[in-house]
């Protein structure tokens, strides 16, 4: 099995090579660390892990890089003596580790799970324990863990409805690799349930919550002025402001051209536009400027600079790490990739600041906390474009209902905390009696 693996994975990445290299190339950035992508680590990150006991976090981008990064503050004042390194997989992901996690916590990129780079990160790193975060499996790298009896997490399960069918079908690779990890911390049970089918020991598996609720900051420091910063573009106090957040390729036009018809019952309205891959906005300015849409880039925002009122009708951010602080002075959140594309972005990040917000039919990758979400009269789902400009209208015109449904959001958010705890624990328990020395709670 590991043999035909190997020799199909090589030909499938010889075949499709150029075309994710072009991707990197377009992206931008993808020189320091490529070589890490071969299983090839510097000389810094050898001596760092020298005589260490070495913990490895996975995650892939950056919606697991933030999980990931509130996992490690959870986790360090527990296992004080242990250096953490922690892979990502994209240039974006890296600036999101770099941007949130001290110099002290080692940051590389995940290795291509061929044989010889596997082999080689894994003889680099020797971790004692891997964290891996949601569903990321790869072939190679359990391979190699199993064979040396590195307890292997995962945290943060989930399984698609895709993925879920494609591991059962190729049953016969994916459940021997589901079954060599220690622990399983699924998000509820409809995912543990999946979980243990495709090959997960039952006792492994334990529902322990959404970490994407804990990860989404109730409280913090605010390192964005954004009343300030549309006051400089010359935007009335009182204007409201439509936000749309992690926007795909044709979301961005279709709120633009929504905004527009909008302006007639609200002359005032304000668009803000965060497409979920900053690199795609000179893309979308250009789609912007063919509508006639004014807009400004956010990077051309210089500190004092004045805007004439009324010239500006939209800001598209092309900058990372500020959504968060535009869903705080929404009037109205839009959850991106729920209108034109599939699978939906997260609905927690607008719930945990209480505001109201809609999202289109395409949910998927969010299908229970959307439907808490909604069942729960803390968000709207519009079935088409249509009927989203139509709730859009409605919320712009009633402050009573946007307070309601803002409410109730925070409290979805509220009750649902404690996933980040659970984890930790189940981590913490598999590791005892492995030499590792483990901070008790009481005494923290």
């Amino acid at each position: 099995m590991r043999t035909l693996y190997n020799i199909l994975f090589t030909f499938f990445f010889v075949l499709t090579a150029p075309y994710y290299f072009l991707r990197m190339w377009r992206r931008g950035n993808w020189v320091p660390g490529f070589l890490e992508r071969f299983g090839c680590y510097s000389r810094n990150l050898k001596q760092a892990l020298t005589n260490r006991q070495v913990i490895w976090l996975h995650a892939v981008s950056v919606g697991e890089v933030n999980l990931c990064t509130q996992l490690i503050r959870a986790l360090e004042p527990r296992m004080p003596n242990l250096k953490i390194v922690v892979s990502t997989t994209t240039t974006t992901g890296m600036a999101q580790l770099h941007h949130h996690l001290p110099k002290h916590i080692s940051k590389i990129y995940y290795p291509i799970d061929r044989r010889k780079f596997v082999a080689r990160a894994f003889d680099t790193i020797n971790p004692v324990a891997i964290v891996l975060f949601e569903a990321e499996i790869w072939p190679n790298f359990l391979w190699r863990a199993r064979d040396l009896r590195i307890p292997l997490f995962l945290a943060n399960a989930r399984l698609s409805d895709r993925s879920y069918r494609g591991y059962r079908r190729f049953g016969f690779l994916f459940r021997p690799l589901f079954a060599s990890f220690t622990g399983v911390c699924a998000q509820n049970e409809a995912d543990a349930e999946r979980l243990r089918k495709v090959g997960c020991q039952p006792e492994a598996v334990r529902v322990v919550g959404n970490l994407k609720f804990d990860a989404a900051k109730l409280h913090g420091p605010r390192r964005l002025d954004v009343p300030a910063l549309v006051r400089q573009l010359g935007v009335p106090p009182d204007a409201p402001i439509l936000v749309g957040g992690s926007t795909h390729p044709g979301e961005e036009v279709a709120m633009a051209d929504m905004a527009r018809r909008l302006r007639i019952l609200f002359p005032k309205l304000f668009l803000v536009l965060v497409p979920r891959h900053f690199e795609r906005c000179r893309e979308v300015g250009r789609q912007l400027r063919e509508r006639g849409v004014k807009f400004i880039f956010r990077n051309e925002i210089l500190a004092n600079a004045r805007f004439d009122e009324g010239k500006t009708e939209c800001l598209l951010v092309n900058t990372t790490g500020e959504l968060r602080f535009f869903y705080e002075h929404a009037t109205v959140v839009f959850v991106g990739k729920s209108l034109t594309a599939v699978g939906g972005q997260n609905p927690i990040e607008p719930g945990a600041v209480g505001k109201a917000m809609v999202f289109g039919p395409n949910m998927q990758n969010f299908t229970d906390i959307a439907r808490d979400f909604v069942t729960q009269s803390a968000a709207v789902q519009a079935g088409n474009p249509e009927v989203l400009e139509n709730v859009i209208a409605e919320l712009l015109a009633d402050e009573t209902r946007r307070e309601e449904l803002g409410r109730n959001a925070l409290r979805v958010v509220r009750e649902n905390l404690g996933a980040m705890g659970r984890t930790v624990d189940m981590i913490l328990e598999n590791l005892k009696g492995r030499g590792i020395y483990i901070v008790p709670e009481k005494v923290l």
